[in-house]
């Protein structure tokens, strides 16, 4: 056996999430649907670097597998990929050693959310970013971002359903940039709590609308009470865009 392991990207508008689950269309099924043909039926299970919820797209998605057949690069690359459906493609197949996991060796990852601002809505953006067409004073936001970089509880910017009990995270970066009627937000982190991004994206909305003070930030994140940030913002804006290693 040899372990592969592998970057993925998807459109997350067709899927019920990442991870297989009874009922729902997911990347994970398709993914290992597609190995088990090239392994004539036998189950070849995938682990991957986290898991995204219905509507969340990657470009960078990574997982790792084994498999009995050994083939370079770009043959597994061009087998999956004409085994899978068009909305998901493998960018890469690598050979990595042994004890290489695609999640916990993971140590750290890059997010984007795209906001369209534009008044009207676009039905050909609606799947690829969240519509806010509310005034927002930007700079307010990016000072907002300022308050969230860091090493915190993110407690206040996770969902309730969050398994974790250790919610110390790092933010190191955050960045905010806007052309035209989109906004790119930008984080990176050495890891991030189940809903944390969206949180973190719908509460500076709300700094930018004037529904919560910049100066408050500091205060709902030492709150660790996630009544105290702002609305969860939509999946259709996020990408987990790198895993890094």
């Amino acid at each position: 056996m040899k372990r592969y392991k592998g970057i993925v990207a998807y459109d997350g508008s067709g899927f019920s999430g990442y991870q297989i689950q009874p009922n729902g269309r997911t990347v994970q099924e398709e993914l290992e649907k597609a190995l088990g043909k090239m392994h004539k039926g036998a189950e070849v299970s995938i682990v991957a670097s986290g898991r995204t919820d219905a509507g969340v797209h990657a470009k960078g998605q990574v997982i790792h597998f084994d498999s009995t057949l050994q083939l370079p690069s770009e043959r597994w690359v061009k087998a999956l990929n004409g085994l899978l459906p068009g909305d998901i493609s493998l960018m890469q197949v690598d050979s990595v050693s042994s004890d290489f996991h695609a999640r916990f060796d993971a140590s750290g990852k890059t997010y984007k959310y795209v906001v369209y601002t534009g008044s009207v809505r676009d039905p050909f953006k609606r799947h690829y970013a969240a519509h806010h067409p509310y005034k927002l004073d930007i700079e307010k936001v990016k000072k907002a971002s300022e308050c969230l970089i860091g090493t915190h509880d993110y407690t206040s910017f996770c969902s309730a359903k969050t398994d974790m009990d250790n919610k110390v995270r790092t933010v190191s970066k955050i960045s905010i940039e806007q052309k035209d009627d989109e906004i790119v937000f930008t984080f990176t982190g050495n890891g991030f709590l189940y809903n944390m991004v969206r949180i973190m994206v719908g509460t500076m909305l709300d700094v930018g609308t004037g529904k919560i003070e910049v100066e408050s930030i500091p205060a709902i994140l030492a709150g660790r009470d996630r009544t105290l940030a702002g609305k969860t913002a939509p999946a259709e804006g996020l990408y987990l865009w790198e895993v890094y290693y």
